[in-house]
């Protein structure tokens, strides 16, 4: 597997990206990107002078992972949106690869934390289908993972729950706010 800038990567790759971004996203946050066009917009928009694109690809030149980054906080941290891997691909740690080069490419940018939302719409947590009112930050540090849901996958990164966002996708679909320190200095 080669990690490569999706920017330069050539029209196929790109759509090769957005579809794994539907797949992917398809059980467990259906209304995220639901159609090619909205994943194509996504995909483009992770072109920006403030974002990164990073793509795997196989031995046969094909795309089967994605992972994407937007700057917050004047560099100091990162946004890591989206991370999407081909689900036929899962398993066999092309996200822990995304993962790693991403955050290579972080601390060469100076970041000081990476930050990301893991929506759970599909209830594959113990946030899930319940109000989590009135007492969030209880809800969060006894969230479960239910269901193989993605937050259980950042943890083993080194993430940790840092919020949520009661009801961010309807009633009881919270978004789950994780990050990590990446750099003990990160940039002045």
């Amino acid at each position: 597997m080669q990690i490569v800038d999706l920017k330069n990567a050539g029209a196929l790759a790109k759509e090769q990206a957005a579809r794994i971004l539907v797949e992917a996203f398809k059980v467990s946050a259906p209304l995220a990107w639901p159609t090619m066009h909205d994943a194509l917009e996504e995909v483009e928009d992770s072109f920006g002078d403030d974002r990164i694109s990073r793509a795997a690809i196989d031995e046969t030149g094909r795309v089967v992972g994605w992972i994407g980054g937007i700057d917050a906080y004047d560099g100091h941290a990162w946004e890591l949106h989206p991370l999407a891997v081909d689900p036929q691909f899962h398993g066999q740690r092309i996200g822990t690869g995304l993962m790693r080069d991403f955050e290579d490419r972080m601390r060469e940018r100076g970041v000081a934390t990476i930050w990301l939302g893991t929506d759970d719409e599909s209830n594959q947590t113990s946030l899930g289908g319940v109000d989590i009112y009135p007492d969030v930050l209880q809800a969060a540090a006894n969230i479960k993972n239910l269901r193989r849901h993605a937050f259980g996958f950042y943890q083993k990164m080194g993430y940790i729950v840092v919020g949520l966002i009661p009801d961010a996708n309807g009633f009881g679909k919270p978004d789950i706010l994780m990050a990590k320190r990446i750099s003990e200095k990160g940039r002045s």
